[in-house]
């Protein structure tokens, strides 16, 4: 039941839920977790909520839905919010995963039943039978962001995230070596040094990217996560890399990405190019330009116009 106090009008968690589309349950999930909200509570002891925690709340939800992790943004003052909510709806959506597709369901109970050993069989079946670029795009791809959702949500613990991270990997890996067995790499070009910078943890984005890479052809040199500026100009140099390839997640904010790519850029001084992918990485298009800025189906033509822009200086 709401009440009325200070001319704010409280609302129980039945009508918060209504009202910003975000399950009672997640609500109760992001309490524990991160100390937010932090509602009231009625004479009944129930849980009550102000208008200005409402609108957060919708900012939040709505951010959620562009992929940033909550996490990464409950804390955030309501300027940036409303700076990074303005972004997201400017910038261009891929269609949701959709939940109930049979091959992703079936990855979701494997999952959530820790069924590892199936998980990893059934995904090595889907990548023989789709394709390494279908594999990538129609089936990993999706299955990350759910299960991202399902963690943010309170639907799976940690442990279960990182399984399924290990066992993505596993079967990436596997196929990368495949792909890559079909190319000369002291010949390959473009020569693409891929890792993240200190400030993204997640790795799974550079690994798809990877394996789209080694589909055109290109020599691939993977670093991992969170590589120091410094070791990453170092090792452009020592492998005679022409592209970095970055990653960076919708939990690292523009700013901090922007600040990371600008302070390599510097110290690389036209060593390399720099190519940015990820959902943080698609909100600094205005700032990098659409050819520094990649998502998985760009890379094929980006790799094409790399080639012809180094054809065109030969001849």
């Amino acid at each position: 039941m709401s009440t009325t106090s200070n001319d704010d009008r409280m609302t129980n968690i039945s009508e918060v839920e209504r009202e910003t589309g975000i399950a009672k349950e997640t609500l109760r999930v992001w309490e524990r977790r991160y100390d937010f909200p932090k509602p009231g509570r009625d004479a009944n002891g129930e849980r009550i909520y102000t208008s200005e925690q409402r609108s957060r709340l919708q900012l939040i939800k709505r951010l959620i839905d562009n992929g940033y992790r909550p996490g990464k943004i409950v804390h955030l003052p309501g300027e940036e919010l409303n700076e990074l909510a303005q972004l997201a709806a400017r910038k261009s959506a891929l269609p949701p995963p959709d939940a109930d597709d049979p091959m992703l369901a079936e990855c979701m109970a494997l999952i959530t039943a820790h069924r590892v050993h199936e998980l990893r069989q059934a995904m090595m079946q889907a990548q023989l039978r789709l394709g390494l670029r279908n594999f990538v795009t129609d089936l990993v791809a999706p299955l990350t962001t759910l299960v991202g959702d399902a963690w943010a949500a309170g639907r799976l613990a940690i442990f279960e995230e990182h399984l399924y991270a290990e066992t993505l990997q596993s079967v990436m890996r596997a196929a990368i070596f495949t792909a890559s067995q079909q190319t000369d790499r002291e010949q390959a070009a473009p020569r693409i040094l891929l890792t993240t910078v200190p400030i993204e943890r997640h790795g799974l984005g550079l690994l798809m990217a990877e394996a789209l890479f080694a589909l055109e052809g290109a020599s691939c040199i993977s670093l991992g996560v969170q590589t120091p500026l410094s070791d990453i100009v170092t090792a452009t140099k020592a492998h005679r890399a022409d592209i970095v390839a970055l990653s960076f997640s919708a939990g690292v904010s523009c700013r901090a990405a922007m600040d990371n790519i600008s302070q390599l850029r510097e110290r690389l001084d036209g060593a390399a190019d720099v190519w940015v992918g990820g959902a943080c990485a698609a909100q600094l298009m205005r700032q990098l330009g659409p050819e520094c800025v990649l998502d998985l189906e760009g890379i094929a033509g980006a790799v094409q116009r790399w080639r012809s822009s180094r054809a065109a200086l030969v001849n």
